[in-house]
């Protein structure tokens, strides 16, 4: 195991009705907030009403930015910034998914840089010298931009999409409640699954050779996210199974698996370009390139991973190359099952654009630590799911 810190400052409220205790929280940070949220479904919840009703028992000032687009503008992070800039913003507090979160996140790193919040995903982390505090109320469980120190944005006019990662990040307090989860749509429940589940792998597929236990943590997830995905998606009600999805999703991303050993990422680099590109939904790209990505990597040299895949989080039985190129099949299969496309092409993909995906993925240069891709090898990756 390698040497690491391990810091979680979120406070987790979960369960029903915890939205209760949101002013008690922001009044730890200040009276002014700037209050984040998509296209409109917080107010379908009654979520929307809930906070302003909260804040103005409180006497708690809200500014709000809305609007916030599925794979987050970097057009709403520098409007928002502008606003807290404006109303002397104590707080910023994200209502939604992962997308929500993440520019709010945004937002609040970028008001202590004097430059465009963009150089902050082009010149590095090491940018970030103060955040805003962060607060989030989750309706969406997939991202697990809730309980970490990560962001995504994305730049169109660049098509680039791009993340931070700093522990300043990382929100002061998030509120969980899966009943808010009850009126996400089958097909973005089922990319959350499948969000949770590559996020597994990406640290799950690690050249680290002593992980025992984050590696059986990673598998006990995996189940979790096989048992109870098909369920969320067949009977969106069903407490138990968005309580557990969204459990599941916030360990999965807090750093509780990655502590202590090399991941790889190259998947989700992939998909960034694919989704900068034609603005596809991230569980959806995921759920189409993972598969193919696994097929790629696996070789001699990888492939006692793979039958640990297949045998703890598969139930499959033998080592043979057979039971590693089964276990591939099976999350393949699974990803099916929730709904999800199997090719690039039903994505609405373009082929010609394949190489110019393949270069804006590997901008920084090669990818993945599992097994490190050149942008050949992306482009071999993007050939093969198409």
């Amino acid at each position: 195991m390698n040497d690491f810190t391990y810091a979680i400052s979120t406070k987790i409220l979960f369960g029903r009705n915890t939205i209760q205790q949101l002013a008690e929280e922001i009044e730890k940070y200040g009276r002014t907030v700037l209050f984040v949220y998509g296209q409109g479904s917080i107010k379908k919840l009654g979520i929307y009403e809930a906070v302003h009703s909260i804040l103005e028992k409180s006497d708690i000032d809200c500014v709000e930015l809305s609007g916030v687009q599925p794979n987050p503008r970097i057009e709403s992070v520098r409007a928002g910034i502008q606003l807290c800039k404006d109303h002397a913003v104590d707080l910023v507090l994200a209502a939604g998914g992962g997308s929500t979160i993440d520019c709010a996140k945004t937002i609040a790193a970028g008001m202590y840089y004097d430059g465009d919040p963009w150089d902050l995903f082009l010149q590095g982390d090491n940018l970030i010298r103060d955040v805003l505090p962060i607060g989030t109320i989750l309706t969406a469980a997939g991202t697990g931009s809730e309980m970490n120190g990560n962001a995504v944005i994305t730049n169109l006019q660049t098509m680039q999409k791009f993340a931070i990662h700093h522990d300043l990040l990382r929100p002061k307090f998030s509120i969980l409640d899966p009943t808010y989860t009850y009126t996400v749509p089958k097909e973005h429940t089922a990319a959350g699954v499948v969000d949770i589940i590559s996020h597994i792998l990406e640290q799950y597929f690690s050249p680290t050779k002593d992980s025992y236990l984050q590696d059986r943590l990673a598998e006990s997830m995996l189940k979790t996210c096989i048992n109870y995905g098909p369920i969320a998606v067949q009977n969106p009600t069903d407490y138990e199974a968005r309580a557990q999805l969204m459990w599941t999703s916030s360990l999965a991303l807090n750093g509780l698996l990655s502590y202590g050993k090399t991941t790889d990422w190259a998947t989700h680099g992939i998909e960034h370009a694919i989704s900068a590109a034609y603005d596809v939904t991230h569980g959806v790209g995921l759920a189409v390139l993972t598969p193919v990505w696994m097929a790629y990597v696996l070789d001699e040299r990888t492939r006692g991973r793979f039958l640990e895949y297949a045998h703890n989080a598969w139930n499959l039985v033998g080592d043979s190359d057979a039971v590693a190129q089964q276990s591939i099949l099976e999350t393949r299969q699974f990803f099916s099952t929730l709904g999800m496309p199997t090719t690039l092409h039903e994505l609405g993909v373009q082929q010609q654009r394949l190489q110019e995906m393949a270069c804006i993925a590997t901008t920084f240069g090669p990818i993945g630590r599992f097994k490190k891709l050149t942008t050949n090898d992306v482009l071999a990756i993007l050939k093969n799911a198409y």
